[in-house]
């Protein structure tokens, strides 16, 4: 009979021709080109990483710059004023619309600006105002030009300010940078509003006429109040004189925003030979001062901007000497100190303003994409590759543990739960689902699992024929 064929028993023919065979052998899996799942899921990394990266280079990278922005420059027609309309100018060829506000001076435009409420990006401010402001948020692009301090008074020689007690002095209107600079001096003296001496709000041309008409006994002019034709018009004037500061140095060490110049002799009027001597000054510069929110590459501009206004040589500064990084009550912006390191950047410097703008702005967003995302997708076939071996590597974690059963305990006793485990892992192996490039792994599997049962069933024989024996003997 068949079932007599050596090396072949009933179980073994069972396997071979029954047409409906158990559950645990009927094989179910699904073999795939790909594993969409197992692809999606170590895309998930990746994902992630990629999200973050580009989170943290739209955080980095400001969106494109304005086409508007704001300065508080002075009053109309001063030399605030006039910077101004000529940086105005110089924006308009790349696009940027400048408006230039009106206002009292450089004591306003820090107001302005360190108020969050005003609509402000910048504003023209010379040194020694900002005391009693709150100016955090602000930052300096440089100082552009000088803003001399010009004491003119009439009589006697004067050479410090304490000399004007008891005088009338002109220090400029409420508000301007002029007045107050010059209350910080005067209070340095000994000179101080509702004293003996009286300070009248006269600035600028009105200054200049009530010290010639002599009412007034000096003027203090600075920043946008001393005007050119203010000045060579005071120093034609006869009997008014300007003051040479004795005490330069000494005002230079106390106010750190203050330098000090010396006008040689002849620079006004070199006919008249006027001044006849030289005559030292102290001087605060102005600064460019911005909101810390202004966009970098407007930063760039607006510097370029006053290097063309500002760096020419004139009576106070030689050729190149502003705009400058030097800066005293404002830090000077991350951006300027760059700018003033390595000049523009390499984009602006050869391409139109708003393409360089858009250049630089993708190149910032590549710079994850090929510093993070490429090395991370190179990662994708290694975890794909371990998503599909994890599942087979799960069964063969429950196929070991059964044999060491197997082994540490009676085979013989324990068999039908042993094998209904065995079953059990290889009904769940059957229904996996594979993708082809990991066949052989799954075929490998399922041979470990049939070697398994074959040592299963002779451990479980030998167990058996040993009972039997030790009955025979034991009847």
């Amino acid at each position: 009979m068949a079932y007599d064929r050596p090396g072949v028993g009933y179980a073994g023919l069972l396997m071979t021709t029954d047409s409906n065979p158990p559950a645990h052998r009927r094989l179910r899996a699904r073999f795939v080109a790909i594993s969409w799942r197992d692809l999606a899921v170590s895309f998930g990394p990746v994902v992630l990483i990629a999200i973050a990266a580009v989170w943290l280079a739209v955080w980095l990278v400001k969106p494109a710059p304005p086409r508007t922005v704001t300065l508080s420059a002075g009053p109309e027609g001063s030399s605030f004023w006039n910077a101004a309309q000529r940086y105005k100018t110089i924006l308009a060829r790349d696009g940027i619309t400048l408006n230039v506000l009106t206002s009292e001076g450089s004591r306003q435009n820090v107001e302005r600006l360190a108020d969050e409420t005003q609509n402000v990006d910048l504003g023209l401010v010379q040194g020694g105002v900002s005391q009693g402001l709150d100016v955090d948020g602000l930052v300096s692009l440089g100082s552009v030009f000088y803003a001399p301090i010009s004491v003119f008074y009439r009589g006697a020689r004067v050479t410090k300010l304490s000399d004007l007690t008891g005088k009338r002095i002109a220090i400029g209107r409420e508000g301007s940078g002029a007045r107050t600079l010059s209350l910080t001096l005067l209070k340095a003296n000994g000179i101080e509003p509702g004293g003996a001496t009286t300070l009248t709000a006269y600035d600028g041309q009105e200054a200049a006429q009530a010290l010639i008409d002599g009412r007034v006994d000096a003027t203090m002019l600075t920043g946008d109040t001393a005007t050119g034709p203010t000045m060579g018009k005071l120093m034609r004037t006869p009997g008014v004189h300007l003051m040479d500061f004795a005490q330069a140095d000494a005002y230079t060490r106390r106010f750190t925003y203050l330098n000090q110049l010396t006008l040689p002799r002849g620079v006004f009027d070199l006919g008249r030979n006027l001044p006849a001597q030289p005559v030292h000054v102290i001087s605060p510069t102005v600064e460019l001062v911005a909101r810390d929110s202004l966009h970098p590459a407007l930063s760039d501009l607006l510097i370029e901007a006053a290097k063309e206004v500002h760096g020419k040589a004139n009576l106070l500064q030689r050729a190149g000497e502003f705009p400058s990084a030097q800066a005293h009550e404002f830090p000077i912006s991350d951006d300027a100190a760059r700018y003033y390191q390595s000049g523009k950047g390499f984009l602006y410097r050869h391409l139109p303003f708003w393409i360089a703008s858009l250049a630089d702005r993708i190149v910032v967003l590549l710079v994850p994409i090929i510093v993070v995302l490429i090395p991370a997708f190179r990662l994708v076939p290694s975890l794909y590759s371990w998503r599909v071996k994890s599942r087979l590597y799960r069964w063969y974690g429950a196929l070991i543990a059964l044999e060491r059963e197997a082994l540490a305990n009676d085979a013989h006793v324990e068999y039908r739960s042993l094998r209904h485990r065995l079953d059990a892992i290889e009904a769940a192996v059957n229904r996996l689902k594979i993708p082809l490039a990991y066949a052989d792994q799954f075929y490998v599997l399922r041979e470990h699992i049939g070697f398994v049962r074959q040592r299963l069933d002779t451990m479980n024989a030998e167990s058996s024929a040993a009972g039997g024996e030790e009955s025979v003997e034991g009847a």
